[in-house]
């Protein structure tokens, strides 16, 4: 599989019904997974989307989840661009030059989904997250 990249939204607590929406304006196929179901299942955002990924037929990705409790929700600043995909040294070189110079906000590292993930904003104060999936 090759990297993507890709748009990821920050929503208040309306990822679900806004995915459904954008799925319902594209068409294709929608995966969502709550916080829940990554090991919080008993938090009052149990319920809430923490990744949502909408694969159209004309070759979209789009990306979004809740704002988790404690983060800031900014509507006009809660784009994050998304690079993902199983070609490890590739991504992580993009990791490392993208969060050079800039701010690492989640460390480049295994997840609790099992796959590697890291968030910084760059330089120019651009927010990326990085995620590498084991190669099959």
């Amino acid at each position: 599989m090759a990297s993507r990249l890709n748009p990821y939204i920050s929503f208040a607590g309306d990822a679900r019904e806004a995915m459904e929406f954008y799925k319902d304006v594209f068409g294709g196929t929608l995966k969502l997974n709550t916080f829940g179901e990554f090991g919080q299942p008993d938090a009052p955002e149990a319920d809430q989307i923490m990744h949502g990924m909408l694969e159209t037929p004309g070759g979209y990705t789009l990306m979004g989840a809740d704002t988790p409790p404690g983060m800031p929700h900014n509507p006009g600043d809660n784009i994050t661009v998304s690079l993902s995909g199983d070609d490890a040294e590739e991504l992580r070189g993009y990791w490392t030059r993208l969060s050079d110079g800039g701010q690492v906000t989640v460390p480049l590292e295994k997840q609790m989904w099992g796959d590697e993930f890291g968030a910084c904003i760059d330089r120019f104060g651009i927010p990326w997250m990085v995620n590498i999936t084991p190669a099959s």
